[in-house]
Parts: structure tokens; sequence; C-alpha cells
């Protein structure tokens, strides 16, 4: 039997809540009703990274669309606990708007904030007090371990900066790597494989430092360099096509001149 539901022009939020707890009501969707939140977490990942595909793109009609599959995430997981009497999609945007009001004193009180700088530091400190952390190290581990890697360590090593804990410039940062890498070289040397995994960590999160004092977001700069590297792949294939050479059965020589000649091709 079909769940009856007032057809609009123009729905609400409060449409899609009601929708929601339809879907996961008896007599609704089996496949909603089967959700959990562990079994739909993924969705949620692949979901936000539409978004920022959109983004990315440009395009305002994409990211219409993928900000509501986000949104129909957050509805799930509030109607989730709704049923179990937690809390439900309302006590979510009430808490969201209390912590707005109360980090922002700069635009709510008396606190004056006249850049971005002001504003972000006013923030962080207001996040402290209320979070109760006292030290830094405190802030550090209450960023997510399930952020990106390279994300995590870029925001992990600006909370150490904002406690003077950090190089004068980017030439302290960009020696530290060399250090780490020759370090890396002697543990590969030393055919240790616990040390090796640890000093090539050693080496990326030295490289990220170097991210921070050239104004660079690593994680963005790392995307575009795997897909230049695509893009620049794709061409040796079709050269090496082309030219009736096996990359398989070519030497590093070999290989190496069909790159350089693709990277002529995309400078053109």
């Amino acid at each position: 039997m079909a769940v009856e539901f007032e057809q609009k022009d123009k729905y609400s939020i409060d449409d899609l809540i009601s929708i929601v707890t339809l879907l996961r009501a008896p007599g609704g969707c089996p496949w909603d009703r089967a959700q959990t939140h562990s079994s739909i977490k993924k969705n949620f990942i692949e979901e936000t990274y539409e978004v920022i595909e959109a983004i990315n793109k440009n395009s305002t009609e994409g990211m219409r669309e993928e900000l509501g599959d986000v949104l129909l995430q957050v509805a799930l997981h509030c109607e989730m606990e709704r049923e179990q009497g937690s809390f439900d999609f309302d006590d979510v945007c009430n808490d969201i708007c209390q912590k707005l009001i109360i980090r922002h004193p700069h635009v709510f009180g008396d606190v004056k904030a006249d850049n971005e700088k002001d504003a972000l530091s006013s923030w962080d400190t207001v996040k402290l007090k209320t979070k109760g952390m006292k030290k830094q190290s405190e802030s550090m581990s209450s960023i997510p371990i399930e952020l990106p890697a390279l994300m995590r360590a870029q925001k992990v090593q600006s909370k150490a900066a904002k406690v003077g804990f950090d190089w004068d410039d980017s030439e302290g940062a960009i020696n530290k790597v060399q250090e780490e890498i020759n370090e890396l070289i002697h543990a590969i040397d030393q055919n240790n494989s616990s040390d090796i995994e640890e000093e090539f960590g050693d080496v990326l999160f030295s490289c990220v430092n170097i991210s921070r004092f050239i104004d660079v977001d690593s994680e963005e700069a790392l995307t575009r360099a795997t897909d230049k590297f695509i893009k620049r792949f794709t061409i040796v294939e079709q050269l090496a096509e082309q030219q009736g050479i096996s990359m398989k059965d070519s030497s590093l020589e070999e290989l190496d001149l069909l790159w350089d000649k693709a990277k002529e091709i995309l400078a053109e």
C-alpha cells in the first residue's frame, strides 16, 4: 500500500524530516528501515566528497543536488536517534546555533576582531574553554584520526604553531625534510621494516610542515600532483602505442624519454 503524502510544488526541511520518518516507519522502505549509523557511515563520506567534486567543478547545479544528499544523511542519522529517544533534528539545529553564538563573541558579544586572524583566534580561544581544554595537546588529540592523513597532519602542526612550537621560516622546515630523508635512507640500508615505515611517515609529516609556510594546502597539492601524473601517464601510453613500444619490455631510460615528451606536450 502506498504511503499518503501531500504532493507540493515546493518542499521544506520539515517535509524532508517527515519523509525520512515515513521511510523508516513500519510499512516504509525495507532498505531505509534496515540501516544503522555504522551501515551508512561510508555513504556520508561519499556524499561529502561529491559536494567537494561539485565545488571543484564550479557546478552550482551539482552542488545543490549533492548538498541535498548530505542533508539526507544528516536527517537519517537524526531519525535513528529520535527513534531511540535520545535527540532529533531540532536538537541538532539548536546545538549548532548555540555553538555558533558562543564561538562568535566578536559578533554576538563584546570581543573585538577586525580581521580574519583575530576572528580565528577568538574562535579557538572559546573552543578550548568550552571543551574544557587547558593544553594544546588536548586540542590536537581531539582532531579525528578518521581525517585524511595529510589534512590531519596539517591541522596538528597548525595547533603546535599557535603556541610557538614552529620553525621561524620555510628554510627550517625544508632542512628538516632533508634530515628525515637521510634517516629514511639509513633505515632502508638497515632493512628494518618498522623503522622504514616510521621514517617514511616522518618524511611525509615534514613535507606537510613546509606547506604551511608556503601557504599551500597539502591535501589539495597532492591531489593535483596525482591528477598531473595521470594526464602525463596517459600520454606516455599513447606515445608508446603510436611508436609500437611495449612499456613492460622497455627500459627505464626509454620510458623517461616518453615521459619527457609527455611533459612537453602538456606544456604546449
